[in-house]
């Protein structure tokens, strides 16, 4: 169906009295992938109102909502930093899959440039653990060596 085509390629040259039938049929195809493609675009609610209506390139449209929707590393290091300092372990499940998930969440924290250290990452862990595991928190604070 070529849908692509128009996210594709450029706009192929406007039709004039001289254009051949190649050329005339290239601009048709581009033409109905265009409208196709901008009328599965703008299907999405989402989209509805995000965009102006006035923009006739499927291509054009699609680089106006990634503009729009662009991904925000401060709004991604807060969720991730909140959600690894509110981490609870629940008893449930390996509790060593437990901490590689928090290790995980740091390791992704390092990537937008905010980097915790190894002891901290280990109090988190020890402050997310349940009253089940007293004793080894115990016996963790107890030890000289970090």
């Amino acid at each position: 169906m070529d849908l692509d085509l128009a996210l594709l390629s450029e706009q192929p040259a406007s039709l004039t009295d001289a254009s051949s039938l190649d050329d005339r049929k290239n601009f048709e195809k581009w033409d109905s992938s265009n409208r196709m493609s901008l009328m599965i675009i703008k299907l999405p609610e989402a989209f509805r109102g995000a965009v102006s209506e006035e923009i006739t390139k499927a291509k054009e449209f699609l680089a106006k909502i990634e503009k729009r929707f662009a991904k925000n590393n401060k709004v991604e290091t807060s969720a991730l930093l909140q959600s690894l300092v509110s981490m609870k372990y629940k008893d449930k499940g390996n509790i060593r899959e437990y901490i590689m998930e928090m290790s995980h969440i740091a390791s992704k924290l390092k990537a937008l440039k905010l980097e915790l250290s190894d002891d901290l990452l280990v109090h988190l862990v020890l402050i997310s653990l349940s009253a089940q595991y007293g004793q080894f928190k115990v016996s963790y604070n107890y030890q000289k060596v970090k």
